[in-house]
């Protein structure tokens, strides 16, 4: 039997872990022998030394300043992960998001000379840029990074484009399945000098739709101590206060709407930054919220689901909503349009738009009932997590072993 190793910094911290854990768990149900592996426990603060170490580095090529010291990763330092057991009984070694001082180039360059089948999931752009994890509209990727826009002393040779050069001697021995969860970052990855000639699929993340189901709205509702008399608008994020996560058009939003018997949930952190009747509307701040059944609750508990983020690949938030058959609304970006099918499970507003982004809650509030049903269909179809491994399970097949 095929022995597959997950390699992921975080096991359920973020959105690409979420999604490894849940490949783990898709692939098991599907007979595979897989085991997951994260960075290690033992931590300075809550960090590892060599998470200290990069942080470091970057900071010092930045002339000490912090800004964007958690926009990039140059992989310096990390942990031994290919004298474990189980590495070294894998057969796949399947990479996630390994960033923040998981994996060094050293330690990746051993996984890529061990003759192992190799599969890296990309859950943003760090494997196709020099540094960076969002390129934001820059296209230095596609030539060979320098004057990096994240860095305070930009120069054709500074830290982005000597880390690009390490990726190139990485990517070298093309021995490595790269797979995007969207097409969207499929079509950029193609885009980037060092992964033109690499082989590049699009796979989804996969979501257990037996625990993300549609539940009883109104007994959701009482659960969580929701009104019952009010249209609700759910936002999740991991930190609302993340500017790429859109709050100021959702602010703007809002306020085309207060006239409308409407109230905003917020899940995620430091929502109690947040006004509680900002732009005139009741907002419900639930804070951080670990527990997946009320998670799942509130997607249930809501008439619509709303991310207005600026910069996205294939976010679990509104895969989590869909299967609970409630319909989105987001931003015509990334994955976005690939997720919610415009004015049939939801509404694909035009970029930064906030006008028709409260256009298209407004029309997902009229057509709530009929496109729920719509919603679940779509996630059974696409996102179940069966049909996810399945795809998986036939690229270990298909990896050539070097």
């Amino acid at each position: 039997m095929t022995k597959v190793l997950i390699l992921s910094t975080y096991r359920t911290a973020g959105g690409a872990a979420i999604a490894a854990n849940r490949l783990a768990h898709a692939l098991r149900r599907n007979g595979i022998d897989v085991t997951m592996a994260v960075s290690k426990e033992g931590r300075i603060k809550g960090k590892t030394w060599s998470f200290v170490k990069e942080r470091l580095t970057i900071l010092c090529h930045n002339l000490f300043s912090r800004d964007n010291l958690y926009a990039v990763d140059i992989a310096n330092a990390g942990e031994s992960i290919t004298e474990t057991e189980a590495y070294q009984e894998a057969d796949v070694i399947h990479l996630h998001w390994i960033n923040q001082g998981f994996l060094s180039f050293k330690e990746l360059q051993k996984i890529t000379e061990s003759g192992k089948r190799i599969v890296w999931t990309m859950h943003d752009a760090w494997c196709s840029t020099g540094i960076c994890h969002l390129t934001m509209g820059c296209d230095g990727y596609t030539k060979e990074c320098g004057d990096c826009r994240y860095l305070r002393r930009p120069s054709p040779d500074d830290l982005s484009h000597r880390i690009w050069k390490r990726k190139r001697e990485l990517y070298s021995r093309r021995n490595i399945s790269f797979v995007t969860c969207s097409r969207w970052l499929a079509g950029e990855a193609r885009k980037s000098s060092l992964l033109a000639d690499q082989h590049i699929m699009t796979v989804p993340n996969p979501i257990d739709t037996a625990s993300y189901k549609p539940l009883d709205m109104a007994e959701c509702r009482r659960s969580l101590g929701l009104p019952q008399d009010k249209r609700l608008l759910l936002f999740v994020a991991q930190s609302v206060s993340n500017p790429y996560k859109g709050m100021q058009y959702l602010i703007d939003a809002m306020r085309e709407m207060q006239d409308e018997d409407v109230a905003l949930v917020m899940l995620g952190g430091r929502t109690d930054s947040i006004d509680r009747h900002f732009a005139g509307i009741e907002v419900i701040a639930m804070g951080y919220i670990r527990d997946a059944a009320i998670i799942q609750k509130a997607y249930s508990a809501a008439d619509a689901f709303v991310l207005p983020s600026l910069s996205e690949n294939l976010p679990n938030t509104i895969m989590e909503s869909m299967a609970c058959g409630t319909p989105c609304i987001g931003f015509d970006v990334g994955g976005i349009p690939e997720m919610i099918d415009h004015r049939v499970t939801g509404y694909v507003a035009r970029y930064r738009d906030a006008s028709d982004l409260a256009a298209g809650l407004r029309h997902v509030l009229q057509n709530r009932d009929k496109m729920s049903g719509l919603c679940r269909e779509k996630v059974m179809r696409c996102y179940d997590e069966d049909v996810v491994a399945k795809e998986y399970i036939s690229i270990y097949d298909q990896c050539e072993n070097f």
